[in-house]
């Protein structure tokens, strides 16, 4: 896989750690990250949500950066917090809040909603009468997750913490570093990362979305394509995982 050369538009830190995993299996990279975290101020019902933490059947994180900035809340509101189960799409989300001491499950193949809706601890979970759900997530976001536990007889709360922000580059820069780097693959792992990466390139676009696109879910690969994106290939998973058994099954394009 020596061949390929990707753009990775995660967060700074995941970027970085990213592009390590993939510099040992020969993958070569370049990080320009699309998403920034902006945490947000906690607003009375967001306070309201917090207090009545107890009362959740289960709890869903949906991302690292809302792990962290959840736990944050909690060493306030809830220096012990309640018994009871948290759950998280993937296993680097899990793993911050194993950290913490909470109880989380998460699945162990599939980084997806849709693969944490068949889970048999959550579907335990919102087995019981009248459940509620907490989901902990930035601006927006896993409608489809909400959308099915109400479909299931749920009742969903949102606690948003942070906003995911553009970050300012110069423009052109994107064409200027995939062109001067000769990359030839691109890699997102959200639709706001898909969609941040269509407003950098702007008038190349179209020129860009000939390249080969990473993504981590059908939901975000369906985005991509009705953007124009026309050689998407859904990873399954966000994880170095993932992308590393998608990319052995993809030919490397020639330039």
């Amino acid at each position: 896989m020596t061949d390929w050369r990707l753009l990775l538009t995660r967060p700074t830190e995941d970027c970085a750690a990213l592009a390590a995993v993939l510099a040992e299996s020969g993958v070569s990279s370049s990080c320009l990250p699309l998403l920034e975290i902006q945490a947000l101020p906690v607003t009375d019902i967001q306070r309201s949500c917090l207090l009545e933490l107890e009362h959740y059947c289960a709890v869903i994180v949906v991302s690292k950066p809302a792990a962290s900035l959840v736990l944050e809340l909690l060493r306030e509101y809830w220096p012990q917090p309640p018994a009871q189960s948290w759950f998280c799409v993937g296993a680097g989300t899990g793993q911050i809040l194993a950290d913490a001491g909470l109880q989380v499950f998460y699945p162990q193949a599939g980084d997806d909603s849709e693969a944490l809706l068949e889970l048999p601890q959550l579907r335990e979970a919102i087995a019981r009468s009248e459940p509620r759900v907490l989901i902990v997530r930035g601006e927006g976001g896993r409608e489809l997750l909400s959308e099915r536990l109400r479909s299931q007889g749920a009742s969903v709360d949102y606690l948003e913490l942070y906003r995911r922000c553009l970050p300012h580059y110069a423009e052109g820069t994107l064409l200027q570093r995939i062109l001067g780097e000769r990359l030839n693959g691109l890699v997102v792992s959200s639709g706001q990362g898909f969609s941040h990466l269509q407003q950098l390139a702007g008038p190349a676009w179209p020129q860009l979305a000939k390249m080969p696109l990473f993504v981590p879910s059908p939901r975000v690969a369906e985005i991509a394509r009705a953007a124009g994106a026309e050689k998407v290939v859904d990873c399954r998973g966000a994880s170095a995982a993932a992308l590393l058994t998608a990319l052995r099954e993809q030919p490397v394009p020639v330039l």
